[in-house]
């Protein structure tokens, strides 16, 4: 069988083997159930307000329950345990059943909601929520919430922290639904937060020593590749070569001298080098000029020409 089938298998059985405690122990306060296989059989840890009832006079009831379960259930060598509940209020199976059973009495749903949701706050829940559906006046359904204090509705908290509980009310106009939210008093939020008057922030602050280079190259992963730096001759060099092996290469090579200029001399070659821009600049200006000058007087020439052709032509 593949997993996913049993699974789904595993799951179907807890709800059956939840609903026929449902009915048997209801009149016990029945709180949930937690099962649990284990090599010697089945566990199973039943939760009830009055253990007295379930477990029976000389414990009648709870034998014929073990053998239902074999029966019914197919379950080996089943083992239960009864537990009473310390605070019914805080049980939110418990409190459904509770409100179910005053609507079927006769109670007036804004009342008894009221009356419900304000025992659980007082016994000290962070938080809880009442939703009946149905029709809990008249002949058309509606909804009705009751809210106090904190209650969370999805996300990792509202799976594990809140408590679900679910009832049925059997009315004359039709079936009610009752659902019950309980965030008990020792639950953990991962929002909550404290706040310390007088405290230093360096009590609560883990000093940090500075670490060497070294030491932070110690840690290093093995497989790591060494940093290279590019020597003379182009070759990689590794980074961890000592620093005296490095002084006797230096020492050993030999460098040629470049003699540097001071700064007079360079000031003169900088002097020298703008006169013979200079000229140079002086040479190609006059060179223009005269070409110039050359263009106008060919310009006045052409221009007196034709002027002394015209007035001959005025004479005739």
């Amino acid at each position: 069988m593949a997993d996913e089938q049993q699974f789904i298998e595993d799951g179907l059985q807890r709800t059956q083997i939840d609903e026929f405690f449902a009915d048997e122990l209801g009149r016990a306060g029945y709180g949930g159930m937690e099962v649990a296989k284990t090599p010697m059989g089945t566990q199973i840890v039943l939760k009830a307000e009055k253990p007295g009832m379930v477990i029976g006079k000389g414990g009648k009831n709870i034998r014929k329950v073990t053998t239902e379960l074999e029966e019914r259930f197919d379950l080996e060598d089943p083992q239960v345990d009864v537990q009473e509940v310390d605070e019914p209020d805080l049980n939110a199976r418990i409190v459904a059943d509770r409100l179910a059973n005053a609507l079927e009495r006769g109670w007036y749903f804004r009342k008894a909601g009221h009356t419900t949701i304000d025992r659980i706050m007082e016994s000290g829940a962070k938080g809880a929520e009442i939703v009946l559906s149905g029709k809990v006046t008249g002949a058309r359904s509606r909804v009705e919430k009751f809210n106090r204090g904190y209650i969370k509705h999805n996300g990792e908290p509202a799976e594990d922290i809140v408590d679900h509980g679910v009832g049925t009310a059997v009315m004359k106009l039709g079936t009610i639904g009752v659902q019950v939210k309980i965030i008990p008093p020792e639950a953990e939020l991962p929002d909550d937060f404290e706040v310390y008057e007088g405290v230093e922030v360096e009590d609560y602050v883990e000093d940090v020593e500075d670490e060497s280079v070294e030491e932070l190259l110690e840690g290093e992963p093995e497989d790591a590749e060494p940093v290279t730096e590019p020597d003379v001759d182009d070759e990689p060099v590794d980074a961890d070569v000592d620093e005296e092996v490095i002084e006797e290469v230096a020492d050993e090579e030999e460098f040629e001298e470049v003699d540097v200029p001071e700064g007079e001399e360079i000031e003169d070659e900088l002097e020298d080098l703008d006169e013979a821009v200079d000229e140079e600049l002086d040479e190609e200006t006059e060179a223009e000029a005269e070409e110039l000058m050359d263009e106008m007087e060919e310009a006045d020439e052409e221009s007196e020409a034709d002027s002394d052709a015209d007035e001959e032509g005025d004479d005739e």
